[in-house]
């Protein structure tokens, strides 16, 4: 249970940075801290549960790209976070071109996430 909540928090914290780092191109439909930690959760559901089948099935791709296809899913899985978060009312507005800033914003997420999972790996590593 701790970390899952101590990867709820990284998430909440990448999102937060990519938001903050981009303010011109994502921007939330309501700014507060609770919107994020929700949409916090949205994102890691996402990466739970349509990531790993989205990779199976794109595998070939990847293969073929050496990797890079999977910034292209990266990109895809945030631009879904968004879309569910509008559906529930804490959505994540991405501007034109949406590709680009979900790239861009998926980017952030991921480089704070694997700073901050380094620098926490230990508690990571713990069985709860």
């Amino acid at each position: 249970m701790t970390r899952f909540i101590l990867r709820w928090a990284i998430n909440a914290a990448g999102l937060y940075v990519a938001i903050a780092l981009l303010p011109e191109r994502l921007k939330l439909i309501e700014t507060s801290w609770v919107s994020v930690i929700w949409l916090a959760l949205i994102f890691g559901l996402v990466n739970a549960l349509v990531r790993p089948v989205v990779r199976v099935l794109s595998c070939p791709l990847i293969i073929l790209t050496f990797g890079l296809f999977a910034l292209v899913i990266n990109t895809l899985m945030f631009a879904l976070t968004g879309w569910i978060g509008n559906k529930f009312g804490i959505g994540l507005i991405i501007a034109e071109p949406w590709f680009w800033n979900a790239f861009l914003g998926a980017l952030i997420v991921s480089l704070v996430s694997m700073v901050l999972s380094g620098l926490l790996k230990d508690q990571l590593k713990k069985r709860s």
